[in-house]
This record gives structure tokens, sequence and C-alpha cells, in this order.
């Protein structure tokens, strides 16, 4: 696996002076830490994780989001989704996995997945700011796969995106 990190310091527990520099400047936060080395223990039992890049781990509330490198989302949701089943028992949340360097489009899919995204907006606030509307298209019943609030949340820190969601049948 891949990321800031180096393996060295990840297997060991103890970090070297360069990793432990990018954790006191804040590059680098202690869920970070605690999800990599997740990540690299999950690396022998499940061997496409050696080819996933771990950029940024998010959580709010109850939801974790998992930021990884380009492409490598099916990794982690392979083997019958396992993986993904293992990160949220031990980090007791719902997990999310998000791909890092792509558009507003594909990054609010990933998000809101399962339900489908019938139309993004761009609102612009009279005080200069923007808010990106989302019309997700709603399954049957009323019972959301996801807590929406965390959602939102997890938007505005990984792309300082400041959502409004909506609901049409």
């Amino acid at each position: 696996m891949k990321t800031e990190l180096c393996s060295f310091c990840l297997k060991s527990g103890i970090l070297c002076q360069k990793c432990s520099a990018k954790v006191k400047s804040g590059e680098i936060s202690e869920l970070d830490l605690k999800i990599a080395r997740l990540l690299l223990s999950l690396e022998g039992k499940y061997p496409s994780l050696q080819n996933v890049t771990f950029h940024k781990a998010v959580s709010f509330g109850k939801t974790l989001a998992v930021i990884v490198g380009h492409g490598d989302v099916p990794r982690l949701l392979g083997y019958g989704g396992k993986i993904i089943k293992t990160l949220g028992e031990e980090t007791r949340k719902s997990v999310r996995v998000l791909e890092y360097g792509v558009d507003d489009r594909k990054f609010l899919e990933d998000l809101f997945m399962p339900l489908n995204i019938l139309t993004i907006n761009t609102i612009w606030l009279p005080d200069g700011t923007t808010e990106t509307r989302v019309i997700l298209k709603r399954k049957r019943g009323n019972q959301l796969p996801f807590d929406l609030k965390a959602l939102k949340e997890v938007a505005t820190k990984v792309r300082k995106m400041s959502l409004r969601v909506e609901f049409a049948d």
C-alpha cells in the first residue's frame, strides 16, 4: 500500500522524524494513521491492497470516508466487500470509499452511492459564496442508506463543497 507515511513507521508503530513532522504539522491526522495501519495489516490477507494509494481518512458522526488514489475504489470494494466490512467493524462506522482527484460529479456519485444523481447545479449566493445543489432519485421506501448530515460534512471537509440535497421521486 502506498501512503504519505513510510511503511516501516506504519508496521513498527514508531514514527521517524519525517513522519512525525507530518503528524505535528497536521498534514496527517491520527485517524489517517489508524486507517493506514489497518489497511496495511489487511494487505497480507487481500493482496490487491498492495497497489492501493491511501490519501486520507475523514470522519464525521458514524461515517468514515476513505480517500484512495485514482482507480483504487474497486480494489477496496473487492473480495465481496470484506475489506470495507472489516474497516467498518474496527472503526464502528459506516464506510464510504472516495476517489482522489476526480471531478465534482464523480465525487458526488461515489459519496451518494447507491442513489442516482438526477442533476447537479451551482447556486451563487448573494454573499459571493456558492452552494452545490444535488437532486437525488429516491429509491423505494423512505429510509436513506446513509446519514445525510454526515455526508454533507464529509463533502465540506474533503472538497470544501457546501451541499444542498433534494430528492425527486
